[in-house]
């Protein structure tokens, strides 16, 4: 979680050279601030109020994914162009623009009568996401322009980035069990709104110097192919594998995938240059980055419907199970970030994933009478301080020979796969979760709906262990970066 912003925070190389210090630059940085913890906080109160969501407006097991896929999905997708668009249109304008429709998008959310407005309201949260970090992170690098400064500016930056998660996970949980679900997106309203009109007042204007094209054909050809592929997983779990929907709709995402892929080799201003990808150490830290959001995303949906459904928890006490995820990836990051210069990124990022898919099956030991001190409080340590190990050297694989001209692209695309990776495999394990428990029903009776619906979690973790195992396989086979390649810190770019 915390990686969202470390990663994006190269955007802001395409910044364009320093200008004066600004009188008002650190009442910018506190709106910034607010923004960014807006966006953090978002994902993780959403995930503890979906159960209550889901009751409320009758969303199905099969469609309760598109809460977190359409988010994810928009996010993903569309951070690469977003950044772009910030900063050939104004970057005060667009952060401001961002923020007023992030606040719209929230009312429509937590006002939605239905699955589908819901899930409407979601992407356009995403979408619109997708301009305000990458906006926010260029407006820190050109208010801030002396290097200490600047250093103090991220360090803020990214602490919100780190100890967001946890605040929302408690916030999410106090919203639902003394308000209503519905706040946990209507609260963003009147913050965003009143952040805007501040931004406004304290926030100078910057534009990039030389621009591009945005490459509208390859953010629209992705993003469509990503959107086929989710909605062909979940047709998987109504339909069936071998229904003609589904293979249809998988045909149809590799077809808009490779038109993703010719259009990007043709763009004279590719949304991803295909030289960021290509190279071996670069193309194996994003394939790895990719697997572990498939793999690792679902877990925290089906974690909150164990610990609400099986073992009774209420969101706030869920939101409480949950804290000790977010401490473990800060001392696995900090872990890593003192063992990558002396022993470089290959071994950290292959012990680190190790560790979450020794988690992972940990977690397929839950049952309907285990209790949560002995399976999952262990499991999610291991998981987590594993995963801090793997973000760090993960994301500074992906600058290891990048021109400066890229570093921006490179960075932020550590924050894509896992973004892209979350929605592919939020929905595919869903699937496989519903699909367990469906069958074990049928084979068991109706009369164990507990014990089917714990089936159904412990299969989707077996896959998640498998997918996480497949990264392990490829940072080892891919990654061959030496210690002294690997910068040491990679989301300082602006400094």
């Amino acid at each position: 979680m915390s990686s969202l912003t470390s990663d994006a925070l190269a955007l802001g190389e395409r910044a364009g050279p320093p200008v004066a210090p600004d009188p008002r630059r650190f009442k910018a940085l506190a709106v910034i601030a607010i923004a960014q913890l807006m966006i953090v906080l978002d994902s993780t109160v959403v995930t503890i109020a979906l159960p209550s969501a889901q009751r409320a407006l009758g969303i199905s097991t099969a469609n309760r994914q598109w809460v977190i896929t359409a988010y994810t999905l928009a996010f993903g997708g569309l951070l690469l162009l977003g950044g772009r668009i910030a900063d050939y249109l104004g970057r005060k304008k667009m952060f401001i623009v961002s923020l007023l429709g992030f606040a719209a998008a929230s009312a429509l959310g937590g006002l939605s009568q239905d699955g589908a407005m819901l899930f409407g309201a979601r992407a356009l949260q995403g979408a619109f996401a997708a301009v305000m970090a990458p906006a926010a992170l260029s407006l820190i690098t050109v208010t801030f322009t002396e290097a200490r400064e600047r250093a103090r500016a991220f360090g803020v930056y990214g602490a919100i980035a780190g100890g967001g998660a946890a605040i929302g996970l408690i916030l999410g949980g106090v919203l639902t069990s003394y308000a209503s679900w519905r706040w946990t997106l209507l609260i963003n309203a009147p913050i965003a709104a009143v952040t805007a009109v501040l931004a406004s007042r304290e926030v100078r204007e910057s534009k990039a110097e030389h621009r591009g094209g945005y490459d509208v054909p390859g953010a629209l050809s992705v993003t469509l192919g990503l959107l086929a592929l989710v909605y062909g997983f979940t047709r998987a779990e109504t339909d069936g594998w071998s229904a003609s929907i589904t293979i249809g709709l998988i045909a149809a995402a590799a077809v808009m995938l490779a038109i993703f892929v010719a259009v990007e080799l043709r763009s004279a201003h590719p949304l991803l240059p295909m030289r960021v990808i290509l190279d071996r150490n670069r193309g194996g830290a994003f394939l790895a980055s990719m697997l572990v959001g498939i793999a690792l995303f679902g877990v925290f949906l089906f974690l909150t419907y164990y610990l609400q459904g099986t073992l009774g928890y209420s969101p706030l006490k869920s939101g409480f199970a949950f804290l000790p995820f977010s401490g473990g990836i800060v001392i696995g990051a900090g872990l890593a970030s003192r063992l990558l210069p002396r022993f470089g990124p290959r071994g950290i990022v292959a012990i680190g994933i190790a560790m979450a898919a020794l988690g992972l099956g940990w977690f397929t030991q839950v049952g309907v009478h285990t209790g949560y001190a002995a399976h999952v409080l262990p499991a999610e340590i291991v998981v987590s301080i594993g995963m801090g190990l793997a973000f760090v050297p993960l994301s500074s694989t992906a600058l290891v020979g990048v021109a400066p001209n890229d570093a921006g692209v490179a960075s932020a695309l550590v924050n894509t796969t896992q973004q892209v990776g979350g929605s592919l495999g939020t929905a595919l394990l869903n699937t496989i979760a519903a699909s367990a428990t469906a069958t074990y029903l049928v084979a068991h009776g109706r009369s164990a709906v507990a014990a089917g619906l714990v089936h159904g979690y412990t299969t989707a973790f077996t896959y998640s262990a498998v997918i996480i195992g497949l990264a392990v396989v490829t940072t080892v086979a891919l990654v061959r970066a030496g210690r002294h390649e690997v910068p040491a810190e990679p989301f300082a770019l602006g400094g």
